[in-house]
């Protein structure tokens, strides 16, 4: 893995990997702003920022902004998580300086116009019920509420329906204005081109924004406390989570807990809960186990939908599994295949390009590093079956884990 890495004068950073075998170009910004970063008046603000980035900037309205790389067959999209906002694009070699400037000019000359305010609230209520009406994902946001509870972590990236129904112009140039950090944004560039070319098609660019730096400071989590929570809902399946907070992508364990739970309930159809519950019992469609780093906690939690009447048994399997980890060492074979299915995973997402860039802004924003992927799969490599033991009889444990159930009404 060779990357390129240049810091500008504002505290911009800007990290390239070249990549020849392509005809694509892969770039975007990346910015250390979340939705945990938001007060709770603001709930929702930053997801919203997302969407406004594309209505309108001081030189494009957002037809202009839409057409500029889709006609030329390219591709530019964004997202918010709970701890970034992600400003990217997929273009021909030959488009990335507009692709470049798009991104630049969205990310830091929006002008939020009132009139694409109004039309853009109703986008993201109509979301909002999107995702009410799909037990997973409500599952989901309803389960960090409960783990995380009352914490900026634990709320819903969309925002609820009372705070997105206020956002006025004002809003989002004050939360930009208290958020927006020089130093924590990362302008990532991965594919057909080299450093020089890079350079010279942003860095004037970049270099013309002044260095801002934010007195916010991000509140951490704490006090987490089990629960057990049962809900009707219109749905016909059961939908069940369990977990708990987890390690912090900076504790030195958080690669052995991935490894372990891509044993347990990983992607692949031989992980723990797949089999017993899906091949050996028929009782799931999916069920999967998630492994979620942030920078000063993490979450790790069980999904699944089942019949209403196999939902006791199908959660019994899973604890089943969970104790099995906690209680019986894996053997020298066992653990060494364990391993090699994780590196294999992670050398094959190294090949989309696109999720790499992010990546490599990403690791840069929280860690001023990037690390390899030689010495993750060392670390991999590394752990021995009483270290796994020892991570799982903390993260597995049955007392220490919140239940939320949604049952048929």
């Amino acid at each position: 893995m060779q990357y390129n890495l240049k810091q500008l004068a504002n505290g911009i950073r800007i990290v390239h990997q070249e990549v020849n075998h392509t005809r694509i170009v892969h770039c975007g910004f990346v910015l250390n702003i979340g939705s945990r970063d938001e007060s709770k008046e603001e709930e929702g603000i930053a997801h919203f920022w997302e969407h406004m980035a594309f209505k309108g900037t001081r030189k494009r309205k957002a037809f202009h902004i839409i057409n500029r790389l889709e006609s030329l067959g390219g591709e530019l999209n964004a997202y918010t998580t709970k701890e970034k906002i992600c400003f990217y694009s997929s273009v021909l070699k030959e488009h990335y300086g507009k692709a470049a400037e798009l991104l630049f000019d969205i990310t830091f000359n929006s002008t939020f116009p009132q009139k694409q305010i109004e039309k853009e609230r109703q986008v993201i209520l109509e979301e909002m019920a999107m995702y009410r009406d799909s037990p997973d994902d409500s599952l989901q946001d309803d389960f960090d509420e409960m783990v995380f509870e009352g914490h900026a972590l634990g709320r819903n990236i969309l925002g609820n329906e009372d705070t997105v129904s206020k956002f006025k112009q004002e809003d989002f140039f004050d939360f930009v204005s208290t958020r927006l950090d020089t130093t924590q944004i990362v302008f990532s560039v991965i594919g057909n081109i080299t450093f020089e070319k890079a350079l010279q098609k942003i860095e004037g660019l970049l270099g013309e924004v002044p260095l801002k730096r934010s007195l916010y400071i991000r509140s951490g989590f704490s006090n987490y406390q089990a629960k057990n929570k049962m809900v009707k809902k219109d749905i016909t399946q059961a939908h069940c989570a369990l977990g708990k907070p987890a390690y912090s992508m900076y504790d030195p364990r958080r690669f052995k807990l991935y490894l372990l739970n891509n044993i347990l309930g990983g992607p692949s159809m031989n992980s723990r809960l797949n089999m017993a519950l899906r091949e050996k019992h028929g009782y799931v469609y999916s069920v999967e186990s998630h492994y979620q780093t942030y920078s000063d906690t993490g979450f790790f939690g069980v999904f699944f939908g089942t019949e209403q009447k196999t939902a006791n048994k199908a959660k019994k399997l899973v604890l089943k599994e969970m104790e099995k980890l906690r209680k019986v060492k894996m053997g020298t074979l066992q653990l060494h295949m364990a391993k090699e299915q994780a590196i294999g995973q992670m050398a094959m997402a190294e090949e989309n390009y696109a999720a790499l860039m992010l990546v490599y802004g990403k690791n840069l924003l929280d860690k001023d590093r990037i690390d390899s992927l030689d010495t993750i799969f060392e670390i991999i490599r590394s752990s021995t079956a009483e270290e796994l033991m020892d991570i799982a009889n903390e993260i597995f444990d049955p007392k220490q884990m919140s239940y939320l159930t949604y049952l048929p009404s």
